[in-house]
């Protein structure tokens, strides 16, 4: 067959569309790997005084993240909490109400780099009315009344001590209780006079009355939180605690009275 030229024209006609897919092919963004959503169970051991406002951030944090499922969250004394973890009890995060009693957990080598996420102090919880007239810290002393405080060991228990030895108040106590929850509880039914809990646990009740006393704003409980080395979900334990640290979480604990850590 006889060669034919190609015109010249044509050859650059060509010559474009060929660059021009060139281009386009690399102009095209190159594919992403997708991050994987996160999912699992999570279990919380929580300080007593941490309930109203955890509950209401798990309940936000599962509709972030459907996947993922907040099992009911254990909440008690932090020093019983810390404790049962240390024994091995299964849990993935555990929030306290005090560093030295994370520290415990800390120590056993059992969690790392705790964040602290919350503050509190302490005021004097009265029954609804104030029947027995308190007014201060040095009621307490007072022999005729009926006084509850949280254990020394306890964070609130730790706290009350620093706050009434600031004072140079001596209390008998009527009872010494495990957790925060169980003195409010006492002073809720009447059946104490006086207790001393912290200020988000009187926040929005009725049925009791509460004192600020002086000097509480110098006794203040840095609260922490960590995930467990054990943790089942490591991914989903540490979206928990960015979502406590996070907006989100930190407005739910303003609303229940919490200060910043």
């Amino acid at each position: 067959m006889p060669f034919r030229a190609v015109p010249r024209a044509a050859l650059v006609a060509a010559s474009v569309l060929i660059l021009a897919g060139c281009s386009a092919v690399a102009s095209e963004p190159s594919p992403t790997a997708s991050t994987p959503a996160v999912s699992g169970e999570v279990t919380i051991f929580a300080a007593a005084s941490l309930q109203a406002a955890f509950d209401e951030i798990a309940e936000g944090f599962e509709d972030a993240y459907p996947d993922v499922d907040i099992r009911p969250i254990t909440y008690d004394g932090s020093s019983t909490l810390a404790t049962q973890i240390v024994e091995g009890a299964p849990a993935d995060i555990f929030a306290a109400a005090n560093e030295s009693t994370m520290a415990t957990v800390v120590e056993a080598g059992l969690a790392e780099a705790p964040e602290l996420f919350a503050s509190n102090t302490l005021v004097i919880v009265v029954p609804a009315g104030n029947p027995a007239d308190v007014s201060d810290l040095a009621d307490l002393a007072d022999p005729n009344l009926s006084v509850v405080l949280c254990a020394p060991e306890v964070p609130c228990g730790s706290a009350s001590q620093k706050l009434l030895a600031g004072a140079e108040v001596s209390v008998t106590p009527a009872s010494l209780e495990q957790n925060v929850t169980a003195v409010l509880t006492k002073v809720a039914a009447g059946e104490a006079d006086a207790g001393l809990v912290y200020r988000t646990d009187v926040a929005g009740r009725s049925d009791v009355d509460s004192i600020v006393p002086d000097g509480a704003e110098a006794v203040v409980n840095l609260y922490p939180i960590a995930a467990l080395n054990s943790a089942a979900s490591p991914e989903a334990a540490a979206a928990f605690i960015t979502y406590v640290l996070g907006p989100e979480g930190q407005d739910v604990l303003a609303s229940f009275g919490f200060g910043a850590p």
